[in-house]
């Protein structure tokens, strides 16, 4: 199939890379010029601005858009509303409220044109691993589109199959799902996130504590200086935690193991606020995950070793640089 992609930073041009792996043809566009050349050299028809992108593509169109939620999705949104046409297709694959989905469906639908919300996992090493896939929008527009997403996806693997699990539609197994209306791929999205700061504060907080018991504070009896890059090891290979949370954690451990390289100035990128904000909604309550986002907000007056665990993190997985103070 052919996709137009527009946004070629972190994840973008990872997904356009691994499309045309898969036997896909992409027409590509970003402002950095530098971006739509690399990706043109490697086989995407790179494009100078939205109408060359719009004319290059085959109807019915299909447009991904991977940039930033808030004006930059907005912007690019509005204005291919006024450059494609009935029958075509919009992408947000970025981290859209989900709300502002269900408003954008709506209104791109009275101008004959479909929108599909996709929450997209799995940050810089999409290209290798895949991405895993919460999609919302109309069924026949996604079933469709399904070869891009087999394509994207990470397929079964070597993951054991879930014991007695029964479906007919065995696209969660292979990394995707079709969550239902507008909106529904980044709420499952939103959450995921919510629920991966949640992850992530619990092993700040523990190695925090694992690091810490060598205090002075302590009686000396009760001092341990304890290896924590060892610990991260040895937690990755038949503990019950372990994850790719704590794989890159053991990673950032094994190269720096005072994780000196990081600031522990903890940036929140809207998911977990807007998670918050659907439990208050929901009467649910979240004790954790609210834990978790205020800590964020309180390790940039005051950051711990835990909060550069966490800052280790976000870069290990989505390329999020938190450089220390001079």
């Amino acid at each position: 199939m052919q996709l137009g992609i527009i946004g070629l930073g972190r994840m973008g041009g990872n997904i356009a890379r691994r499309l045309m792996l898969n036997g896909h043809t992409t027409v590509v566009y970003d402002r950095n010029a530098a971006f739509v050349e690399n990706l043109h050299q490697e086989g995407a028809m790179g494009v100078a601005d939205l109408s060359a992108l719009v004319a290059g593509l085959e109807k019915p169109r299909a447009v991904w858009v991977m940039l930033p939620a808030g004006a930059p999705t907005e912007d690019t949104i509005n204005a291919l509303s006024e450059l494609l046409e009935p029958g075509d297709v919009i992408i947000d694959g970025g981290n859209t409220y989900y709300k502002d989905d269900i408003r954008r469906a709506q209104a791109l639908s009275e101008k004959g044109l479909s929108y599909i919300d996709v929450g997209t996992s799995g940050g810089v090493w999409g290209l290798e691993r895949g991405y895993c896939m919460m999609i919302g929008g109309e069924a026949d527009v996604v079933k469709r589109l399904d070869p891009l997403f087999d394509s994207l996806a990470p397929g079964m693997g070597d993951i054991p199959r879930t014991r007695d699990r029964k479906s007919d539609d065995d696209r969660a197994e292979r990394g995707y799902i079709h969550a239902g209306p507008a909106g529904s791929g980044h709420f499952v999205k939103m959450i995921h996130n919510g629920i991966e700061y949640g992850m992530m504060q619990a092993f700040a907080e523990g190695f925090d504590i694992l690091k810490t018991k060598s205090s002075e504070s302590l009686p000396a009896e009760q001092r341990f200086d304890l290896n924590v890059a060892d610990i991260a090891e040895v937690w990755r290979r038949g503990s019950v935690v372990s994850s790719w949370l704590l794989d890159l954690t053991a990673d950032a451990l094994a190269s720096d193991p005072k994780l000196d390289g990081f600031s522990g100035e903890v940036a929140d990128s809207g998911e977990g606020r807007w998670t918050i904000e659907a439990a208050i909604e929901q009467a649910v309550p979240v004790p954790v995950l609210s834990s978790s986002l205020f800590a964020r907000f309180r390790s940039r007056q005051q950051s711990t070793y835990g909060d550069k665990m966490l800052s280790a993190m976000r870069f290990g997985f989505g390329g999020h640089v938190e450089t220390p103070k001079k």
